[in-house]
């Protein structure tokens, strides 16, 4: 088994970039200075991009754009080809996106139904509506455009306990330091409703369940954000409009899940 993990990484990681020759000394230069500089960010390759003085830096199956001069900043998206209208970024985020789904072999399969009773909510953040009847499990990035769209939908929900997985799919640096915060939730909501940043502490260093929280996306097949749960364990993934979260949330129930009783909206991590 262990032979084929090996082979399977590979793989992987040839399907991501393609056989190509080995790094110039101007990437693997800008690899360890990454490396070094945020040790916790699984940083797997650097390759110039097709923007003069950019590189392309891959962590898994999500590529960030970063200038060797002042890597401290990570361009998150897609280059666009404005001369041909093409989408340069997409058909190799597919290829990853792809291959990190055949290396996840133990992962559970999309179309079925997950036990929400065994998520380990104590590593989720959690937020209250009204009488927080109903409830839903989100798991997101706060470096995620769809996830950035959908949060004001969610913030909408009346009478609804969400439970926010987050996930540090597109870089760990924003998600740390939401999670090291004084109050996470607070810096979650501020991030994600109003992109404001400016009570975070990217040099945070804390105890998080980033680690947890991916390698739990991995085990329920969770290979992009974001991703709802509801309460009969189905799934809905990408952004998905209000409507279609309201419908999903009125057909099901939520047996053995706890439910804070709390009558007024609330905010807080999951305890």
């Amino acid at each position: 088994m262990k032979s084929e993990r090996l082979l399977a990484a590979a793989l992987l990681a040839a399907a991501f970039h393609g056989v190509h020759a080995a790094p110039s000394q101007e990437e693997a230069k800008l690899l360890a200075a990454l490396k070094k500089a945020y040790p916790a960010t699984n940083f797997t390759s650097v390759s110039a991009s097709e923007v003069p003085g950019i590189y392309e830096v891959w962590m898994g199956p999500n590529v960030a754009f970063v200038s060797p001069k002042n890597p401290r900043y990570f361009i998150m998206g897609r280059l666009l080809d404005a001369q041909t209208a093409t989408d340069v970024t997409g058909p190799k985020l597919a290829r990853a996106q792809q291959s990190a789904r055949v290396v996840t072999d133990t992962s559970e399969s999309p179309d079925k139904p997950i036990d929400t009773s065994k998520l380990p909510l104590q590593d989720a953040l959690k937020v209250v509506h009204g009488t927080g009847a109903r409830t839903l499990f989100s798991f997101s990035d706060p470096a995620c455009s769809f996830c950035r769209r959908l949060e004001p939908d969610l913030a909408k929900l009346p009478d609804v306990t969400i439970y926010t997985f987050v996930l540090p799919f597109q870089g760990r640096q924003l998600p740390q330091a939401v999670m090291c915060s004084a109050d996470p939730v607070k810096s979650w909501q501020a991030v994600m409703l109003s992109a404001d940043t400016t009570g975070l502490n990217t040099q945070a260093d804390c105890a998080t369940p980033l680690d947890r929280n991916t390698a739990l996306a991995r085990q329920l097949g969770v290979n992009g954000t974001p991703t709802v749960f509801y309460a009969d364990g189905t799934r809905t993934t990408g952004y998905v409009p209000l409507s279609e979260i309201e419908r999903r949330l009125a057909s099901v129930s939520a047996p053995g899940v706890p439910v804070a009783k709390a009558k007024t909206s609330t905010q807080e991590k999951a305890q």
